[in-house]
């Protein structure tokens, strides 16, 4: 197999609240994660010695970071959208939040309250298969804090490089910004594409 592509997202150019530079720039930093994946994937093809040694070993636990470090921006750049999109306020994944959290005014606020959580990393909302359940929850960097199991449907980026050319310290305008960003149709068809086996296996 051939090494992983740099996905094009130009077309998020132009979104309201977000500059053209500060997207560029962003653009580049996913590049160079999707390099540093090709180049391990390179480095780690042929099996260690036994005991591995410690530069395998290394390369070896580096490559889930930098891997996550491609996924999640990958994840994240595919939930916006250049064009506002609303959710309809018949929508599954909008009843769904508001089974989960109350309101989806009161999913919106915890969401957005844990984007605000001091550090650096990833805020997500993902869906438990097991239980049926939504959670909101801070990946810290790119490997801490996952639930295991749990597909992501909705990714926000809040390390500083994802706003501070733009708002500087001011992250909760640029989690607004966000807001306004959110493409809800890909959100609902994570949520569908992640509930199918499910509803296969209900209907067995």
């Amino acid at each position: 197999m051939g090494p992983y592509p740099t996905k094009d997202f130009s077309s998020l150019l132009g979104t309201p609240g977000f500059s053209d530079a500060l997207l560029k720039q962003h653009f580049e930093l996913y590049k160079g994660y999707v390099t540093n994946v090709n180049a391990l994937l390179g480095e780690l093809t042929n099996a260690p010695g036994k005991p591995p040694t410690p530069a395998w070993s290394g390369m070896k636990r580096r490559f889930g970071w930098e891997w996550n470090g491609m996924r999640l921006h990958e994840i994240y750049f595919g939930n916006m959208t250049s064009k506002k999109i609303a959710l309809t306020e018949s929508s599954r994944l909008r009843k769904h939040l508001a089974a989960d959290f109350g309101s989806f005014d009161a999913w919106s606020s915890n969401f957005k309250a844990t984007g605000g959580l001091r550090g650096i990393g990833w805020t997500a909302l993902v869906w438990d298969a097991e239980r049926d359940r939504l959670f909101n929850v801070w990946i810290e960097e790119h490997d801490g804090g996952h639930l295991a199991g749990c597909p992501v449907l909705l990714l926000m980026d809040v390390f500083e490089h994802a706003f501070l050319t733009d708002y500087g310290t001011k992250r909760a305008d640029y989690i607004e910004a966000f807001f306004g960003a959110i493409d809800w149709t890909v959100v609902e068809g994570r949520l569908s594409l992640a509930t199918a086996p499910a509803l296969e296996m209900s209907r067995a």
